[in-house]
């Protein structure tokens, strides 16, 4: 099973998937008083890989029943099954200049189509609007490759990237500080934590496989940001 690497345009654009609290009207009176109506985008691009020692038919065996694993290998995230495929977990928590937001997501963990895994933001159901929105677009593919250790099996490389975007409405006392300033930190903050996320979920997912079909685990990737 091979595929290529997907178009990094397919995620050229946020598509904020608001609970229903925030579809539907207005955030609560207090929070529109205090809140800028306009809210700021930080975004974060990542592109990863993880190296397992085994076919992309074993993989993709193993991928494709995530309710057996997401949750046990997102931990210490805190993570919530709400739909067959999907679930609401917090992703990370970041602030600065007095103001902080540690967003919660639903995420919907699409079945694959020809090799291509799609994560992509869903509703959490009777989510309350706090001030945020996360649009989390993220897309795997399995390339399969031969093992250079033993020319009679077979490895693959897992490559993923993600576009994330938060889009937040501070207190009008944020906006007194230069525009510039708060996206630029913003933007830092917010890929310190796909950092951080990213490097122990992709750990803890090689880990949980390998160990469950008795596999030795293989040499680390180097991780690339955008």
């Amino acid at each position: 099973m091979q595929s290529q690497p997907t178009d990094p345009s397919d995620f050229a654009k946020p598509n904020f998937a608001r609970s229903a609290d925030a579809s539907g009207g207005t955030p609560q009176s207090a929070q529109s008083e205090a809140l800028i109506n306009h809210p700021t985008v930080f975004s974060s691009q990542f592109i990863d890989c993880m190296e397992m020692n085994a076919d992309a038919r074993t993989v993709a065996a193993y991928l494709d029943v995530h309710q057996e694993w997401f949750r046990r290998c997102a931990h210490p995230m805190q993570v919530e099954a709400i739909g067959q495929n999907s679930y609401a977990l917090i992703i990370g928590h970041f602030g600065a200049f007095g103001y902080d937001v540690e967003p919660r997501v639903g995420l919907d963990l699409l079945p694959q189509q020809e090799g291509i895994y799609r994560i992509e933001t869903v509703p959490v159901p009777d989510d309350t609007y706090l001030g945020y929105e996360v649009d989390f677009q993220a897309a795997l593919n399995l390339v399969e490759h031969p093992n250079p250790n033993d020319a009679t099996t077979k490895m693959t490389q897992v490559q993923w990237q993600l576009d994330l975007h938060v889009a937040i409405q501070f207190p009008r006392f944020i906006h007194a500080l230069p525009d510039a300033l708060i996206k630029s930190t913003g933007d830092r903050i917010l890929k310190q934590v796909v950092r951080q996320v990213s490097r122990r979920l992709t750990h803890k997912v090689q880990e949980d496989f390998h160990s469950s079909r008795d596999l030795a685990m293989p040499k680390k990737i180097r991780k690339r940001f955008i």
